[in-house]
């Protein structure tokens, strides 16, 4: 059997390599995994024996196969989030629900909106470059990005950018999906 500083050493080389192989520096990692900075680091330099529950969330937010972690494995098969366990966030009204992955937070985010009667999603300024991409499926909804503003009905699409100040407006009950792409 592997004395305890081999399994702490595989461990960490494991989390670094997979964490780099994402792109994610320490901060997203974390946030992706609800793990904090400091206890990311500590783990990765194998100053710390993590829980399972810390590994576990580890392994879901970089993707790798928790069985095979030492070996530092990809997550096998079909990684699936069912309806009722994606993260739901209400807004004045506009259910907004998750549908990115968590590695993509920040680059490439993708969110079903469910407008109720009248309501909006106004939003400020993202990141320079940033865009989004709307696509109605159901009512009736206006984009306003800057001073330029659009109404959409059910398979429009508008392409817009986001960084300066943008809103999403129904007229009715509405609902549609929202790509956010960040250069």
């Amino acid at each position: 059997m592997a004395d305890r500083s081999d399994i702490h050493d595989r461990l960490a080389a494991s989390l670094r390599a997979a964490r780099k192989a994402r792109g994610l520096s320490l901060d997203a990692a974390a946030k992706l995994s609800g793990v904090s900075r400091s206890m990311v680091s500590q783990i990765e330099r194998g100053e710390s024996s993590p829980t399972v529950a810390t590994l576990w969330a580890l392994t879901r937010a970089l993707q790798l196969d928790f069985a095979g972690l030492l070996e530092g494995r990809p997550a096998p098969g079909i990684d699936v989030t069912r309806a009722a366990a994606a993260p739901v966030i209400d807004r004045a009204g506009v259910k907004i629900r998750i549908l990115s992955a968590p590695e993509s937070v920040g680059t490439h985010e993708v969110y079903e909106l469910v407008f109720a009667k009248g309501a909006k999603l106004a939003s400020e300024a993202h990141s320079p470059g940033c865009r989004e991409h709307l696509t109605v499926l159901e009512g009736r909804l206006t984009v306003t990005s800057g001073e330029a503003g659009e109404r959409l009905g059910p398979g429009d699409v508008a392409r817009y950018p986001a960084d300066r100040a943008h809103e999403i407006a129904a007229e009715g009950t509405a609902r549609a999906i929202l790509i956010v792409q960040d250069s």
